[in-house]
């Protein structure tokens, strides 16, 4: 016990400086190139490039999240786009909200709804039109979600394989409910055309650059936090279970507590990048559920270097700034190349790009 109670520091002098200056550059740098640099100089940063920054930071929360399922606790899960997508979800109802009469039919109802002949709101559109209440709804409904399917899994003592199957099997299930025109989330083609957002312009500059810059502070808390958890004597009883669950248990700890915890804070993460995504991307439909979408989290995570929670956040923006890449010079190549990226980490590159970089300095010091 005396070893689980011995917690090292959160960061080094290194580590602070290196964060400090990640937070300074995106709350300094990229208002000052967006909006200070006029158009058309050397170092302007289009918007393109800001909503992009965006996303990748709300992909490297996903990586987070998963790393901490994955990597440190050893539960696979391919399901955590669905987290990603009900926090999309929450947030795109009350943007619809905020069209108002601004949409093509010019109804209080969202486009969707009057082309689909619906007279009234669906009861799960109540709050819709209050930001505070759906920013809870954000985290309530993948929150209980989460809690309800992890409490009898990890009761039932699913592990492994099985456990991986069946979170993918729960994301295809919700994307084929999406997907029904009935259920009030816009079908195929789910929600687009957001106008504002709390009553300023999503396509004004300024607003593309707080929520640029408001990704980035919440990845940098959660990262802190996760840093903290897992520094702490409930980070020690995670990793624990991950190598031998079952001596976890004769030492008198519950597995199910800690698996059933993570979980479910890992699950809130997923959803509030979903939340913050939504609004820079400008759409949200059920393709976010996908199983191609879960994977790719655990490719980011895989990449970057799992279990050390700085490297699935490398993967992400490698991995993303890659796809960026080749899918304008060679898009029909991309899937092969994210294969192959995959199977030569694993076999190559077990610790991900983190560990590479840990050898390559270690032998630059020799």
């Amino acid at each position: 016990m005396r070893e689980l109670a011995a917690r090292p520091a959160l960061l080094g002098p290194r580590g602070w400086a290196l964060l400090l200056a990640a937070v300074l550059g995106l709350t300094v740098l990229v208002p000052v190139l967006h909006l200070l640099v006029p158009p058309g100089h050397l170092l302007h940063l289009p918007e393109f490039y800001v909503t992009l920054l965006g996303k990748f930071l709300c992909y490297a929360l996903c990586a987070l999240a998963i790393d901490l399922i994955w990597g440190i606790t050893g539960i696979l899960s391919l399901g955590h786009g669905l987290f990603f997508a009900l926090g999309g979800y929450a947030m795109g109802m009350y943007l619809m909200r905020q069209i108002g009469r601004e949409g093509q039919y010019q109804s209080d109802l969202p486009d969707f709804m009057v082309f689909l002949n619906w007279k009234e709101l669906p009861w799960h559109w109540a709050w819709s039109d209050s930001l505070a209440l759906q920013l809870l709804l954000v985290l309530l409904v993948p929150g209980a979600l989460a809690w309800v399917f992890g409490y009898f899994a990890f009761r039932s003592r699913i592990q492994g394989v099985y456990f991986s199957i069946i979170t993918q099997a729960l994301t295809v299930a919700a994307m084929l409910l999406f997907f029904r025109n009935e259920t009030g989330f816009g079908g195929n083609n789910g929600f687009t055309d957001f106008k504002r957002l709390a009553g300023f312009a999503l396509n004004e500059p300024g607003m593309r650059v707080v929520l640029c810059v408001l990704s980035g502070w919440v990845l940098v808390a959660c990262f802190l936090l996760a840093r903290a958890l897992v520094q702490s004597p409930y980070g020690r009883v995670l990793q624990a279970i991950r190598d031998a669950e079952g001596r976890v248990r004769f030492c008198g700890y519950d597995p199910v507590a800690y698996k059933l915890s993570v979980w479910v804070l890992s699950a809130l993460m997923c959803a509030v990048a979903g939340a913050l995504y939504v609004p820079q991307v400008g759409i949200i439909n059920p393709s976010e559920m996908s199983p191609a979408a879960s994977i790719e989290m655990a490719i980011w995570a895989a990449v970057g270097g799992r279990g050390t929670l700085i490297g699935p956040i490398v993967g992400a923006f490698f991995v993303n700034g890659g796809k960026s890449v080749f899918t304008v010079w060679l898009p029909e190549a991309w899937l092969y190349v994210l294969g192959a990226l995959f199977i030569a980490v694993t076999l190559f590159l077990p610790q991900g790009l983190v560990g590479l970089f840990a050898q390559l300095r270690k032998k630059v010091r020799r």
